[in-house]
């Protein structure tokens, strides 16, 4: 076993195991067990529990966003402050600065990608437990914790005539399904459009003025293409079992940031202008918006009172 399987392998383990106990739930309530659909429910329960258990994760995501936004100018000042010095010591001492900054705002530039990092694992582990289906069917063999009787069920579960465990690439040939190519195209589209059409939203109703014109708002605008055509490429080598997965996290992710767009949008966003007038239009006040700084009133300074000075009063003396 390799480095790369070791690592894995408790991840594939859990996976799997969450996969059964949803299609043991699932059975128990008196869905077929052999069922295609049976194992689509279990792969969007799995999505579930682990969309949950990433809510806290995604919170601190949006403060670390919102910070990141909020140091910019401070960081702007910064490079204008090293430009042009290339000096190790220059190159040092922003750093440094760059850190001070990071810690005064309480963000760092990884703290946005952690949702994405922290699932990547649990992906990896459904592909490679959905990608080995077939092998261990034939072979008899548990992938982590499916039984052999599970896996072959799984092996030959199907939805719309195309098996969980086929790929786009794979049904070419004589053997091929063109149930699966149209399945996994339509999965495909899916998919990309979901994960475009959030960071879109995000774009368009979730940024600052000031954001839109940061450097780093130039790499997310070439991002929002080349993710959904990375992930569109890559998913004809996917089976259908994980655009399921892939589809259904996507989805997700749209509707937890429509809600975010429209309860607690980014200060200063056309979103956040929005909220405020519906809110007024309610009579409601202003609530203080997540990652919003807060800002402490300005106590006004009570000028002293000028109390005038008493002058002593001469003694009377006695005429002799």
């Amino acid at each position: 076993m390799g480095f790369f399987e070791t690592i894995l392998a408790p991840f594939r383990w859990l996976v799997s195991w969450i996969m059964f106990m949803f299609h043991e739930g699932f059975s128990f309530l008196g869905m077929d067990p052999a069922s295609g659909w049976t194992w689509v429910l279990s792969i969007v329960g799995l999505v579930v529990v682990i969309r949950a258990a990433l809510i806290p994760v995604f919170v601190k995501q949006i403060k670390a966003q919102r910070g990141m936004q909020a140091l910019q100018p401070d960081l702007r000042k910064l490079q204008q402050k090293y430009k042009g010095k290339t000096d190790q010591l220059s190159r040092q001492a922003m750093t440094q600065e760059q850190m001070a900054l990071y810690k005064k705002h309480g963000t760092n530039p990884f703290a946005a990608c952690l949702p994405i990092l922290i699932q990547m694992p649990f992906f990896f582990a459904l592909f490679t437990v959905l990608n080995g289906i077939s092998r261990a069917s034939e072979e008899g063999i548990e992938i982590g914790a499916l039984s052999p009787e599970s896996v072959r069920q799984f092996d030959d579960a199907t939805i719309f005539g195309a098996p969980l465990s086929s790929t786009f690439l794979g049904s070419f040939g004589a053997d091929g399904n063109i149930s699966v190519i149209i399945l996994s195209v339509i999965m495909i589209i899916a998919m990309t459009a979901s994960q475009f059409i959030t960071q879109k939203q995000i774009m368009a109703k979730n940024m600052s003025e000031e954001a839109m014109q940061s450097p780093f708002m130039r790499q997310q605008k070439i991002m929002l293409y080349i993710l959904p055509l990375v992930f569109g490429i890559g998913g004809i080598n996917f089976p259908i079992g994980v655009l399921v997965y892939w589809t259904t996290t996507n989805v997700w992710t749209m509707a937890q940031q429509f809600y975010v767009i429209r309860r607690m949008p980014t200060p200063g966003s056309p979103a956040a202008k929005a909220l405020a007038d519906r809110r007024a239009k309610k009579g409601l006040p202003m609530v203080p918006l997540l990652g919003e700084r807060k800002t402490e009133p300005a106590i006004e300074s009570v000028p002293e009172a000028r109390v005038q000075r008493v002058q002593p009063q001469r003694k009377k003396r006695k005429k002799r």
